[in-house]
């Protein structure tokens, strides 16, 4: 999961919406605690992830939510190939089997262990999410405020600039085209153009709302 949630977007309440957009991944690293461990007693280990937003009038509400803590807790939404019940090991998504998650069986605690991660669709602000401890945190680095912010932009803006030219397409002479002027836009250039671009391709929801199909998995 931890390569697969790079490039991310970040949405609310899994609202699969062009318009509801409101961040983007840009990396993640797998944080671990040897002083802590899960609730089945396994070593504690976490993903974490950084993500951009770019200060605009549209979303300095959000942004006050974030920085005031009221926008806090996440969910993620992804695809996976099994379904482990961690007591006897028995993989839900071909059988079903008695334990219950949550229950006590001896000394483990069951629950259902994700693996074979297939896909990461996106990220989401919500409510009540099923892993309390799931959230965004604020990240206070050392640096000059400058020298931090025109490091955080410069990715931001290279970031930004490669959806755009993926978007933009390589098919015809005109999307080569756009792809050129794509190299040459500022920051808020590129902004303004992804949003013509998302606007005709919007995003399709089927791609990320689960279906019938047992292997696709929702992790609040």
């Amino acid at each position: 999961m931890q390569t697969l949630f790079v490039g991310k977007t970040g949405i609310t309440d899994h609202d699969p919406k062009a318009s509801g957009q409101t961040a983007r991944i840009y990396d993640t690293e797998i944080v671990r605690d040897a002083s802590r461990t899960t609730s089945d007693g396994r070593p504690y280990a976490a993903l974490r992830a950084k993500a951009y937003m770019v200060r605009t009038d549209s979303n300095a509400d959000l942004i006050r939510e974030i920085e005031g803590g009221i926008k806090k807790e996440v969910s993620v939404s992804c695809s996976v190939g099994k379904r482990i019940c961690s007591v006897c090991g028995a993989d839900r998504t071909v059988s079903s089997c008695t334990h219950v998650p949550g229950r006590k069986y001896g000394d483990v605690v069951c629950c259902t262990v994700l693996d074979d991660v297939k896909d990461a669709y996106e990220w989401s602000f919500v409510a009540v999410p099923a892993q309390t401890a799931a959230g965004v945190t604020k990240h206070f680095c050392g640096c000059s405020a400058k020298t931090c912010d025109d490091g955080l932009l410069g990715e931001v803006e290279d970031m930004l600039r490669a959806e755009v030219v993926s978007l933009c397409g390589q098919k015809t002479v005109i999307s080569k085209a756009l792809c050129l002027a794509a190299g040459k836009m500022d920051l808020r250039e590129l902004m303004a153009f992804r949003k013509s671009l998302l606007e005709e391709q919007p995003m399709q929801p089927e791609v990320q709302l689960l279906g019938n199909d047992e292997t696709a998995f929702r992790m609040h």
